[in-house]
Order: C-alpha cells, then sequence, then structure tokens
C-alpha cells in the first residue's frame, strides 16, 4: 500500500502518524524528566525536610500562611482585621516612646518652675508641718 492510499473504510494510511506517535512520547518522557530534575533541584535548594526538622512550628505557620493565600484568604474581611491589628502592635512601639518623651519633657519642666521637691528655691519636705 502507498503512503495516504485509501484503506476503503474512509481513513488514509500514513506511515508518518506512528513516527508522530514515537516523538510525542519521547518529548513528553523528556519533559517528565526535566520536571523531576527541576523538583529535586528546588527541594535540594529548599531544604524542606531540615527546616521542619529545625523549626516545626515555624514550618507550620508557613504551610498555614501559604493555605491561607492560596485558599483566596487574601482579600476578605478576616484579613482587613487582622492588618488593622498588626497595624496597631506595630505603632505601639512608637507610641509608647512618644508618650514617654512627653512625659520627661513634662516632669523636666515641671521640676524646672520650682514645683518639684528638690527644686532649686523651693523648701525641703517637712512631714511635721513645721519650716
Amino acid at each position: 500500500m502507498e503512503a495516504n492510499e485509501n484503506q476503503g473504510n474512509g481513513h488514509a494510511v500514513d506511515g508518518g502518524f506512528g513516527q508522530r506517535l514515537d516523538q510525542i512520547g519521547e518529548d513528553a518522557r523528556r519533559f517528565v524528566d526535566d520536571a523531576k530534575g527541576a523538583v529535586s533541584q528546588l527541594s535540594s535548594a529548599l531544604d524542606l525536610r531540615g527546616r521542619v526538622e529545625r523549626h516545626p512550628y515555624g514550618m507550620v505557620l508557613a504551610a498555614f500562611g501559604v493555605g491561607y493565600v492560596l485558599g483566596g484568604g487574601l482579600f476578605t474581611p478576616t484579613t482587613a482585621r487582622l492588618l488593622r491589628l498588626a497595624m496597631k502592635l506595630a505603632a505601639l512601639p512608637l507610641v509608647k516612646d512618644e508618650l514617654i518623651g512627653m512625659a520627661e519633657a513634662a516632669v523636666d519642666g515641671f521640676a524646672h518652675r520650682g514645683g518639684g521637691a528638690g527644686a532649686p528655691g523651693s523648701a525641703p519636705y517637712n512631714p511635721q508641718g513645721g519650716s
């Protein structure tokens, strides 16, 4: 039979079809091997087993975070609430430092105006009320 000859059932016989299938199979095997190699390189670079052994709780939290983001939790009301809470907690040290600075300035000002005990020009404190 010649190539592309009609067999009587409506299909043409093509000698190159089998070769194409073989080529596709070989390409698929090569792709799978390349993917396995890439996963192996990524795994060794990340050292996931070692990280899990060294920091098990941290890795559980990281997995939870990745799952939360991939699961679509990024743009939810819960995330908005968590971000607001995180911003408040992050601002606490700044606010605390500012309040301490204001309090120290107020105490220094009060002491320099003569309102505090032991300030220059003030009478010493006498608990019995005498001068």
